[in-house]
């Protein structure tokens, strides 16, 4: 799938970075192959996903996205992000572990 970059306005920026994670480091997750898994318990008007990835400076970040079109380029546009727990981390890991394992 293309994507064409992301999709940030007042409606999604002050959303994001409530809990302390940049824009740069939400499109890092992107850049750096995140998994990705639908959200469909929060998919009522819109096909919503999680991403999880691990950044540069080691840190592992959670976001919550959607899709948008615009002029027939599609943009990620994230919903909410936040850096994982503890537990979150190594829950992600043994199913990174799992997954390349299988290769």
């Amino acid at each position: 799938m293309q994507v064409a970059g992301f999709e940030w306005d007042d409606g999604n920026i002050p959303k994001v970075l409530k809990h302390g994670v940049s824009q740069t480091e939400i499109e890092e997750v992107f850049y750096r192959g995140p998994y990705i898994a639908p959200d469909p318990r929060h998919s009522d008007f819109e096909n919503r996903f999680h991403a999880v990835g691990q950044i540069q400076s080691g840190r592992y970040i959670f976001v919550v996205f959607t899709f948008r079109v615009r002029l027939e380029r599609q943009f990620i546009r994230p919903i909410s992000a936040r850096f994982m727990h503890a537990k979150e981390i190594a829950a992600y890991e043994k199913a990174i572990s799992k997954i390349e394992n299988r290769s």
